[in-house]
């Protein structure tokens, strides 16, 4: 109780200065469910002041006292909801929003309508709808989180078909992505196909890829927040669907009504099911599980535990040719306490587990190759949220994470007896390291037009007889021209202390996750980033340019012409190098009305320079892309019926080509006796991308006996709408006639017709 006491006092010793002034707080929840909003507007129009829940739905303002004053309270999807309060004391609210009446004309009070995107000084600041998830066309019914984050300003695709990413410049391993806090290691299913998230157990998703809060650190490219259903506190309800290559099922409802609730949602493939029955060789089948459970202790108190885990199975086996066996996939388990200090400080501390696995075996023709990675963490993290006079957001906080890492591969030629070494993960040498941070933020409104957002970060890392610290200052102000407009600026420098190295020597696309080390240093960033950000028709259209600039150090990739044995060092075979990536964005939304979608376009260059690589010369990222545009639209054609479509182009991903072919007689006839001259790396591009996905869905409530009894949905789509040969990768090979090199284009995903049915009861 002392504790508490001295917390108080201490964060709230500046608001002593401030007299006559009352907090309004309280939480913003959907009135049918009791789920907390995450990210609604709390405005209080003639203060021209406001608030936006937190990631709890938790939300408070510090107004100057007086005898009535009107709130004004909205959430996308949401009937906006007006209450008039006397604002003479402190008070607590619990809001409770009605979900939209279900017209094609949505009815909203225009002086509600979020516009943090022009008002907060934040920048690279992303939240996806669900609704915008869901309503995407998609590869084989398959709802994608990640497939929708490629379609963002600043985001580049991977390859063909793959849920990974590439955020200004940085490599797939420089992204956070967590969910309920939770590192998920390899967000993939389906050798990334699809991504490893449920949507329907999902609450909202945040992408951050620039101006980062000092409470985000770990990664230097993004952060993907994403956050898991609470539960329905007030009924039963069940939802699923099915289709073409899996099923999922989703159950929620009360623990306790009004207070504790609970969600289970789970989803498998059934390709193991259709490939047995086609093929002896080839077997895949994936699966992924959330739960999650809430109970709220008081009006103070309430507690959260959560779960999830994920995971992959596939082998083939031919009779000359590659033969695989891959196993990988995710845990990760959260308990949460959320506390509140009176009503101006709410506290969130967590005790997190990860454990992400991935083994892989190939052989061909005389060779094999294993690999094992593995990362187990215990993390344990506190943070507080305080508010001091209308003026100041506090943020500060500590978290403490224990690695433990199983790194290990190797290839070598299958001996005689066609006995293979198999990696034992309990036979690694094990990597142990300890990672923390201290950090402190405030977000601070000087005036109407000017608000400046400013922290500091304080990482530490240890492994073995090495440690690293670091100071990572973090700057974002917001100058308002306009209630319409406002310029941006951040400045940001970020550390990661693990690494996600490409295997050189895999048949397979595998990674080795390991941590940093007396030779491998931490990579490092500086990012900075100007905007400017305008909305239109009362904050219907959302407009934003934004120009950055970064620089990377101590990017970390194999040797070329490594071969890793069991007992190879994997310290010892690296190499290092920097990179740089600088780029401007344009992006405009359209959140209402019967039309809504977003377009974004990103011209970037990125390059990496290594002294062991390419001479020593700087050369293309391997996923740096010149041009990137996306077009996104939904359309409510009717009260039933919906029809979406996306359409993507971008400039092709480099890849290495050799300058010529060298003669080499009564040796290597498995290349005709010519090998390749290599002068320059990635120093060829793909043909340029391009495709278009189309959609229609229809959503019916259906009455049994003049009741009503469920929802359901019928999705169809197309993907690849005008089946455009799009470069997966390209092989060289020699004309037996003419014995001149010749390099031949592989393409995945053709056209793709899907078919999907959802029900919620």
């Amino acid at each position: 109780m002392q504790l508490k006491k001295l917390i108080y006092l201490v964060i709230m010793l500046p608001s002593l200065a401030f007299a006559q002034k009352s907090t309004i707080s309280g939480y913003v929840k959907d009135a049918g469910s009791k789920e907390a909003l995450i990210g609604a507007s709390v405005l209080i129009p003639s203060l021209k002041t406001g608030a936006s829940t937190n990631q709890y739905g938790y939300f408070t303002i510090t107004v100057p006292d007086s005898d009535t004053i009107s709130i004004v309270i909205s959430y996308s999807g949401y009937q906006p909801s007006l209450k008039q309060i006397m604002s003479r004391k402190d008070i607590q609210l619990d809001i409770l929003l009605q979900p939209a009446l279900n017209s094609l004309n949505e009815v909203v009070v225009n002086a509600s309508r979020n516009q943090d995107n022009v008002n907060k000084a934040q920048m690279g600041v992303i939240d996806i709808p669900i609704k915008a998830i869901k309503d995407l066309p998609v590869l084989l019914g398959e709802r994608d989180i990640l497939k929708t984050i490629q379609l963002l300003p600043g985001v580049q695709a991977g390859q063909e078909g793959t849920s990974g990413f590439y955020v200004r410049g940085g490599n797939l391993d420089q992204n956070l992505i967590q969910m309920d806090e939770a590192t998920v290691y390899n967000p993939n299913h389906l050798f990334g196909l699809f991504s490893t998230f449920n949507v329907n157990a999902i609450n909202s998703v945040k992408l951050i890829k620039g101006g980062f809060p000092s409470e985000y650190g770990g990664r230097l490219s993004s952060i993907l927040d994403i956050k898991m259903k609470e539960g329905n506190k007030t009924k039963f309800q069940t939802e699923g669907g099915i289709g073409l290559i899996s099923a999922n099922l989703t159950f929620q409802g009360p623990l306790q009504k009004n207070k504790s609730s609970f969600i289970i949602s789970g989803r498998r493939s059934y390709l193991d099911q259709l490939l047995k029955q086609a093929s002896k060789t080839t077997t895949y089948r994936f699966y992924d599980l959330n739960a999650k459970m809430n109970y709220e202790l008081g009006e103070k108190d309430h507690v959260f535990a959560s779960f999830f885990k994920g995971n992959d199975d596939a082998a083939y086996t031919g009779a000359n040719s590659l033969n695989y066996g891959t196993n990988f996939g995710n845990t990760t388990a959260t308990l949460r306490w959320n506390h509140l200090y009176g009503n101006k400080i709410f506290s969130n501390t967590s005790l997190i587990y990860n454990d992400y696995h991935l083994q892989l075996g190939t052989a061909q023709n005389n060779y094999y190759q294993v690999l094992y990675t593995g990362i187990k963490d215990i993390n344990a993290k506190t943070d507080f949220t305080a508010t001091s006079g209308s003026d100041h957001t506090i943020k500060f906080g500590a978290n403490y994470i224990y690695h433990t890492l199983y790194p290990g591969a190797m290839s070598a030629k299958m001996s005689k007896t066609g006995k293979k070494v198999v990696i034992n993960p309990d036979s690694l040498t094990k990597r142990l390291s300890n990672e923390g941070a201290f950090y402190i933020n405030d977000d601070y409104q000087v005036s109407n037009r000017f608000s400046v957002n400013f922290g500091l970060r304080v990482p530490f890392f240890s492994a073995g007889t090495k440690t690293y610290s670091f100071i990572e200052p973090r700057l974002t102000t917001r100058f308002s021209i306009n209630d319409q407009t406002s310029i941006k600026a951040s400045y940001t420098q970020m550390n990661q202390f693990m690494h996600l190295v490409p295997s050189s020597t895999a048949s397979l696309p595998a990674d080795i996750w390991l941590s940093s080390s007396l030779k491998i240093k931490p990579q490092t960033s500086k990012q900075v980033a100007l905007g400017l950000f305008k909305n239109f028709k009362e904050n219907e259209i959302e407009t934003s340019v934004e120009v950055y600039y970064k620089t990377m150090n101590n990017q970390v990739l194999f040797k070329e012409g490594t071969q890793i044995l069991l007992n190879t060092s994997l310290d010892d075979i690296l190499t290092f190098g920097k990179g740089k990536s600088y780029g401007v964005e344009f992006f405009a939304k359209k959140n209402f009305g019967r039309l809504s979608g977003w377009a974004s376009y990103t011209l970037s260059k990125s390059t990496q320079q290594f002294p062991d690589l390419n001479f020593g010369n700087s050369f293309p990222a391997s996923f740096d892309r010149g041009n990137n545009l996306s077009l996104v639209a939904s359309y409510n054609l009717t009260k039933n019926w919906t029809l979406s479509a996306d359409f993507v182009y971008y400039t092709g991903r480099p890849y290495t080509l050799p300058a010529g072919k060298v003669l080499v007689n009564g040796d290597g006839s498995l290349y005709d006796n010519y090998y390749s001259d290599y002068t320059s790396r990635n120093n060829s591009r793909f043909s340029a991308y391009n495709r278009l996905d189309f959609s229609v869905s229809n959503k019916k409530q259906v009455k049994l006996f003049k009741k009503f009894a469920y929802e359901r949905e019928w999705s169809f789509g197309l993907y690849n709408v005008y089946n455009r040969a799009n470069p997966y990768f390209v092989y060289l090979t020699t004309d037996p006639a003419t014995k001149q090199p010749q390099a031949k284009q592989v393409s995945l995903l053709p056209i793709v017709p899907s078919i999907s049915f959802n029900f919620k009861f």
